[in-house]
């Protein structure tokens, strides 16, 4: 576990990384995905990198495959916001990896609710409880 000026800045880039996309890379770039969450950053303890992890959830896999692609290819102008947004005197190389996590989740309840289960008839909670 990282310290906690790590922990902190980890969630302020979040934070603000996030507020970029959605306000000025969205007016920038209006065919983006519309919902693009940062999900997570990791900012290295020199603060020369940071992983940015981004979930995008798009019906359309070609629109999240071009929005993924424009958040990469602005990594300069998210990364020349935050040094105007965060006032500090090292702003780290940005460096975005799609989470998928939200997708998996969604996928993972997708199959549980096709399941079918029979439901517990109300003496079935008894007879466990005794034996």
């Amino acid at each position: 576990m990282g310290s906690y000026r790590t922990q902190q800045l980890n969630s302020q880039f979040r934070e603000e990384i996030s507020a970029i996309i959605s306000r000025q890379l969205k007016n920038k770039c209006p065919n983006l995905s519309p919902i693009i969450s940062v999900t997570e950053v990791d900012v290295s303890s020199d603060l020369s990198s940071a992983k940015v992890y981004v979930s995008i959830y798009d019906t359309d896999e070609e629109r999240k495959k071009r929005s993924f692609k424009e958040i990469s290819d602005s990594a300069g102008f998210i990364r020349s916001r935050l040094f105007t947004v965060l006032h500090l005197r090292t702003v780290p190389m940005l460096r975005f990896i799609e989470d998928g996590s939200m997708e998996y989740g969604a996928k993972i309840n997708t199959i549980l609710s096709n399941l079918d289960i029979p439901e517990a008839e109300e003496g079935d909670d008894e007879d466990d409880k005794q034996q």
